[in-house]
């Protein structure tokens, strides 16, 4: 891959969701100043505006492309001719596709650095319930996500399962008037000091997610779930990954949510068919998670029959 010499800072979010005002006061502060110069892209321009002197001082020069066709490999090759910046910062149009961008051909030397995406936790449901594939889209590569204007009221713990199934390695923030919300704890519906955790299958989505996110709760414990088997390549003759498949924007655009799991039924267990899974939890680097990630010991894997409804849900 290439060496990045120009860094983009790619700001997502639909129209009003706080970008302006996030890179407004992020450009101004000392932690992000350079000494060469920034050019902000502008593919949106929302109610809040930006203060041309302050960009002025900060040396940034500021570009607009008001529609989406004029967002080309030729017109930001022209930027960096003009500009010779050091960096760009893009605030892009919510209702342009992220992934087009991500594919674009870029000038020599530009690529993109960090993917951050504002959201407004007031109509937060509203744009799931009417543009999802558009959201998801949007958060797939992201590296952090912020929820601004929240309430302590808003079921903030299901709003970030629904990032997580998306892109399980995003940080996601949940932002009041006052700022970052203190971290909450999301109460589970399942007993975790139980002697087996039992995992009911509408619970299972909400325990994987907690399980990445704090896998120390779980390390030593054991837990009971059903799941349909995954048999990877290369994995080896005893492991097998037992998960439930979760929709991610729509029916054609799924993935598959489970952990490695170690059992001596593995080489009898079919492709595909349903086990009701007993192990024991641990936390261990395997090639798979290209890390450290949770691996089950199983203590017996079961056939069962299939679950009525096999999709994850996070709410």
């Amino acid at each position: 891959m290439d060496e990045i010499r120009v860094p983009i800072y790619l700001i997502t979010g639909f129209l009003e969701s706080g970008k302006t005002t996030f890179l407004d006061f992020t450009l101004q502060q000392d932690y992000f100043a350079i000494d060469g110069k920034t050019l902000l892209i502008l593919c949106e321009e929302g109610e809040e505006e930006y203060d041309m002197n302050k960009l002025k001082l900060a040396n940034t020069v500021v570009e607009v492309i008001e529609d989406e066709k004029d967002l080309t490999p030729q017109r930001l090759a022209a930027m960096d001719i003009i500009h010779q910046p050091d960096r760009v910062v893009m605030e892009y149009n919510g209702m342009w596709l992220v992934s087009k961008f991500e594919q674009m051909k870029l000038p020599d030397g530009w690529g993109i650095e960090q993917e951050i995406t504002c959201v407004d936790a007031t109509t937060y449901q509203v744009y799931m319930a009417n543009m999802k594939s558009l959201f998801m889209d949007m958060v797939r590569n992201t590296d952090m996500v912020i929820f601004n204007r929240c309430s302590q009221d808003d079921p903030l713990p299901a709003y970030r399962r629904g990032i997580k199934v998306a892109n399980q390695s995003a940080e996601v923030i949940f932002e009041d008037e006052e700022g970052e919300l203190d971290a909450f704890q999301d109460e589970m519906p399942f007993d975790i000091n139980a002697p087996v955790i039992d995992i009911a299958p509408e619970d299972y989505g909400i325990w994987f997610v907690d399980a990445e996110d704090n896998p120390d709760t779980y390390v030593g414990k054991t837990v009971r779930f059903k799941g349909r088997v995954m048999k990877p390549r290369g994995m080896g003759s005893k492991f097998f990954v037992p998960g439930r498949t979760a929709m991610t924007c729509c029916a054609e655009d799924t993935t598959f949510l489970g952990y490695v799991c170690k059992s001596d039924d593995t080489p009898h267990l079919k492709e595909g068919s349903w086990v009701e899974v007993t192990a024991k939890v641990a936390f261990e680097n395997r090639m798979e998670y290209q890390g450290e990630g949770i691996v089950l010991y199983a203590d017996s894997v079961k056939v069962c029959e299939p679950l009525k409804d096999e999709m994850v849900y996070f709410n």
